[in-house]
């Protein structure tokens, strides 16, 4: 039978297996990133069950076990982030779109870490009612726009950075629902609808706004005074709050493609780690400060586990929020109305043509797993399932 695991091919989960029980027992970790190790070390072995399949012409059979399915795991995800790019493809309108990073200073990584939940909510709220609020501001657009939201909290040395990545259309619906309305400026200096300076400063005092009230509320850890807040909030007053916002090259579809390496990407992909050496883990990351070049860095086992744990979110939370005219309540309403208005065939339909993860596995991959891999003749069909286990191996 065929080993559907790449010989030499070093991996998150094998650095778990290694490394993962001692790490566990040697610090206090919550139940949900136990987890999550515990999901990523049994993807795809027999632990989550399977089937073999047997070609109906030679008879060569193959075991494939089953996938964890969890968000945070390496091989996990490549069906539903194509899934979900489709879905948002049906939704772009004929509009340039606009690609926009909002970042907390890294005064506030600290507090973010003990605070996840809370930090990233108030991050998602701050971006969405700024842009909210100046898309509706008859001196930038007048308009409703709309955003997709993206959470990104890594850097490529799996470095703390928590940051939105949103794509955002060119314009808006007017008041009345009749006509779409472009920036002011857009066909002058070609830039968004408002400076990314105004953008930056009215999402500083959005966020701050609702981080104080958290920190009045006394709802989170990390801050042991009001001596040690007081000097926070003066700081975060004081520093320039970067976003970055560019219209995208190629066009929406492009800007989709690449916000994807967000949407269903965990902190490192296992095509980067290179190898396990006495107790070190080597793998590749890309150097942005030093003109892209690809480098190699090196790490202790519980280094590096530590980091890419540190980008698992809170159970339950979603990475990917949308807003406005994207928001799921008015795809049917205002966004139907948008496409009506550019003469854009609706496509948002709920009863769409189901098709089979193989078929969409061929389609993405040009991998046929339906035919078998030895004669190249016959169709692999379904012989055996192989049951779960019902306790975890010791």
């Amino acid at each position: 039978m065929e080993n559907p695991k790449p010989a030499n091919r070093i991996e998150v989960a094998d650095i778990f297996r290694e490394f993962g029980r001692q790490y566990r027992i040697s610090h206090n970790l919550p139940d949900n990133i136990i987890k999550v190790m515990h999901n990523i070390e049994r993807c795809r072995t027999s632990f989550f069950g399977g089937h073999v399949d047997q070609c109906d012409e030679c008879e060569f059979k193959r075991i494939s076990y089953n996938s964890c399915g969890d968000r945070n795991c390496p091989k996990c995800g490549m069906l539903a982030k194509e899934k979900w790019l489709e879905q948002r493809k049906r939704e772009l309108l004929p509009v340039p779109y606009y690609h926009i990073v909002f970042t907390i200073p890294q005064q506030l990584n600290d507090l973010a870490m003990y605070n996840p939940e809370i930090i990233y909510r108030i991050l998602f709220r701050s971006a969405k009612e700024t842009l909210i609020k100046l898309g509706k501001d008859a001196k930038h657009l007048g308009a409703d726009i709309g955003a997709i939201s993206v959470l990104h909290t890594w850097g490529q040395n799996l470095s703390f950075h928590p940051h939105l990545h949103c794509i955002v259309p060119g314009g808006g619906l007017s008041e009345d629902g009749k006509k779409w309305l472009y920036p002011k400026k857009s066909k002058k200096k070609k830039k968004f609808f408002v400076h990314v300076n105004v953008i930056s400063d009215l999402f500083k005092k959005v966020f701050l706004y609702y981080l104080k009230w958290e920190l009045n509320d006394g709802s989170l850890k990390g801050l042991e005074n009001k001596g040690q807040i007081s000097k926070l909030l003066n700081t975060l007053y004081k520093i320039k709050w970067i976003t970055y916002c560019k219209k995208p090259f190629g066009g929406p579809k492009q800007v989709l493609e690449y916000i994807c390496r967000y949407t269903h990407r965990v902190a490192i992909s296992n095509n980067r780690i290179i190898k396990i050496e006495k107790g070190r883990v080597f793998f590749k990351w890309r150097d942005y400060k030093d003109g892209n070049k690809v480098k190699i860095m090196s790490l202790e086992a519980d280094e590096f586990i530590r980091r890419f744990l540190m980008h698992i979110l809170p159970s339950g939370f979603m990475k990917i929020h949308y807003f406005g005219i994207l928001a799921s309540r008015n795809k049917k309403t205002k966004l139907a109305r948008c496409q009506e208005i550019f003469g854009v065939k609706t496509i948002l339909k709920e009863d769409e043509e189901k098709i089979s993860w193989q078929e969409r596995f061929h389609i993405l991959t040009g991998i046929d797993l339906l035919c078998c891999p030895k004669c190249k003749k016959g169709k692999m069909c379904l012989k055996e399932k192989i049951e779960p286990l019902k306790r975890a191996p010791s």
